[in-house]
């Protein structure tokens, strides 16, 4: 009997030669392309179309495709700050039919009575405007307003009339509420003093209203996989829609589409209206990461964590997510920030953490999922951590790829059979030792654990309804991550 396994080369070939054929069952050690998507608002001198997932090009092209003073533009240049390598994909959108745009304003009451800078931050963007002793509040407005519109990247447009800058967001819908209007947040330790006698009264940016709707975007999406999704809106209706996308029945973890991925979200809120948010959700293929008093917007927040969850996963997906710095995002003042009691209580109530530096770096604490009980309502912690999900993700890849590539093509016979080298005739028990020895070498690697638990645990049976199926446990561990150390100081006296 022909004891070489070939595929295509008949075995009573009588034509003289020398022929070859390839077989690449034992060759592959790729990994999947960890893809990120950027979902996000274009404007109306913004080329993409709207709906359709486009490949990045740079921070460049996201200026180009969506417009530079875009939502979309934003993430895409914050992202980069965080993941200056990986491959991202953008899902624009356009502002919803009916939508309001958010306004603001910036009255100015009383003139300076000395030269000097104004330092005005708008979501976060520096403006800096000089003025002069006696300078006319109407000469300021202009000039502030004109500040603001020579910045690309600004998301609003200001005019000026009389003393007042009125402030438009460029894209509309409920984001333009969010962006932050105030002066000197670096305040005079850092020489930023609103000139004497100058007087102005901020009315902050409201009255945006109606996200887009993102059913069509998302559907768009076909077959092509998205780990990390960057998502700017937490209203009830868009968070559902990303949730059914991701879910584990029909969508992107299921059995049929087996695409996976996870969505990151920032939240601006107070403490209450954080613990609000997170006991409203329970889901593992999500993260919320709150916070309270940023000038940065949440959805630039959402995409610096993404990018930055993206860089360390794709190294390695067990690494722990924490003390990572979220470039370009500027943290909260002191008052506003989350005490450590508050912090223990959002990580119970589905809501990621951050901690900020002396530097003022904001760096991940904890990010979470915001899954808390099973579908029984029982406390579970089975999915609470992001780093057990893309562990989960790359194990159930590894293995489909070994027995996709091993077993493409194979006959099935019941163990006890003794198939004959090279007859392409396998056994539940030989699939079974090669998933054993795949597990031992992810163990060596670092990646699981407890191999030899894993192997007293594994099941691979033949299905008793379908004789060509085999039927698979798996129950591996992934490792943990070393997050906390707990000391008892019993110290002595002498």
């Amino acid at each position: 009997m022909n004891t070489v396994p070939f595929k295509v080369i008949p075995a009573g070939l009588r034509l003289p030669g020398a022929y070859f054929e390839l077989d690449n069952s034992q060759a592959n050690t790729a990994q999947a392309n960890q893809r990120a998507l950027i979902i996000g608002q274009i404007t109306s001198s913004g080329i993409a179309t709207p709906n359709v997932p486009i490949i990045s090009g740079g921070v460049g092209d996201a200026a180009t495709q969506g417009g530079a003073s875009s939502m979309l533009a934003n993430m895409v240049a914050a992202y980069r700050l965080n993941d200056s390598f990986g491959e991202v994909w953008y899902l624009p959108l356009s502002d919803a039919a009916g939508a309001v745009a958010a306004t603001g304003a910036i009255a100015f009451t009383a003139p300076p009575t000395a030269n000097g800078s104004i330092a005005l931050y708008i979501a976060g963007i520096a403006v800096n405007v000089p003025v002069t002793a006696s300078q006319a509040t109407t000469s300021i407005a202009t000039a502030v307003a004109a500040a603001i519109n020579a910045i690309p990247q600004m998301p609003v447009t200001a005019s000026a009339a009389t003393s007042t800058v009125t402030l438009t967001a460029d894209n509309k819908g409920l984001c333009g509420n969010e962006i932050n209007i105030q002066f000197n947040y670096y305040g005079t330790a850092n020489g930023e003093v609103t000139p004497a006698g100058l007087a102005y009264t901020i009315t902050p940016m409201a009255s945006g209203a109606t996200n887009p709707t993102l059913t069509t975007a998302l559907g768009n999406l076909g077959n092509m996989t998205f780990d990390f999704i960057a998502c700017p809106y937490t209203d009830v209706t868009s968070m559902a829609a990303v949730q059914q996308l991701l879910n584990d029945q029909t969508g992107r973890w299921s059995w049929q589409q087996q695409l996976y991925g996870h969505a990151f979200y920032a939240y601006a809120g107070t403490f209450a209206s954080q613990t609000t948010l997170g006991l409203t959700r329970n889901n593992q293929h999500e993260t919320i990461m709150g916070f309270n008093g940023s000038p940065t917007p949440s959805w630039l927040w959402a995409a610096a964590l993404c990018a930055q969850v993206a860089v360390s996963v794709r190294a390695d997906p067990g690494v722990p997510l924490q003390y990572l710095p979220l470039q370009g995002v500027l943290p909260p003042p002191v008052a506003s920030q989350f005490l450590p009691s508050q912090r223990e209580t959002l990580l119970y109530d589905g809501i990621a953490t951050f901690t900020v530096l002396q530097d003022g770096t904001v760096q991940t604490e904890n990010v979470i999922t915001s899954y808390q009980t099973n579908a029984q309502g029982v406390a579970d912690n089975s999915y609470l951590e992001v780093e057990t999900m893309f562990q989960l993700m790359l194990e159930i890849r590894t293995l489909q790829a070994m027995l996709t590539s091993k077993y493409a093509r194979n006959k099935l016979a019941s163990n006890g059979s003794k198939p004959a080298a090279g007859s392409n005739l396998v056994t539940p028990n030989t699939i079974k030792a090669d998933i054993i020895a795949l597990y031992q070498e992810r163990t060596d690697a670092g990646y699981t654990q407890n191999a030899d638990a894993f192997a007293a645990a594994l099941v691979v049976q033949k299905n008793t309804l379908n004789p060509n199926r085999v039927d698979i446990l798996w129950p591996g561990t992934p490792v943990n991550q070393m997050r906390t150390f707990a000391t008892l100081v019993q110290f002595r006296l002498q």
